[in-house]
């Protein structure tokens, strides 16, 4: 029975139900033709703004990247003993977290 839990034995199980699976929903999707109201750019009647209005992802990542380290520096100091060696961990965390805060 540990077999089936194996990772090769696993995959050579799983790819034939997935793509079963993929021909089931692409049956049960149907036809694909799109009519003209579907396929063009209009929503409402109005047209399309020809300007980005996503700002991009570097914000979110920039908070991201914050969070995980916090969280990182939390989890390394409360699986520490607390010996002198954590004061310069906790100071090199602090020192990145305003590097980034500040930009």
């Amino acid at each position: 029975m540990e077999i089936l839990f194996s990772p090769p034995f696993a995959l050579l199980l799983y790819l034939p139900l997935v793509s079963l699976l993929v021909l089931l929903g692409k049956k049960l999707a149907g036809p694909e033709h799109p009519s003209e109201e579907k396929s063009s750019i209009y929503g409402g009647g109005e047209s399309a703004h020809t300007e980005s209005s996503i700002p991009g992802y570097r914000p979110f990542i920039l908070i991201a990247f914050f969070f995980a380290l916090l969280h990182m520096g939390i989890l390394v100091l409360g699986t520490s003993h607390m010996q002198e060696t954590v004061v310069y961990y906790i100071l090199g965390l602090i020192l990145v977290l305003v590097a980034l805060i500040l930009g």
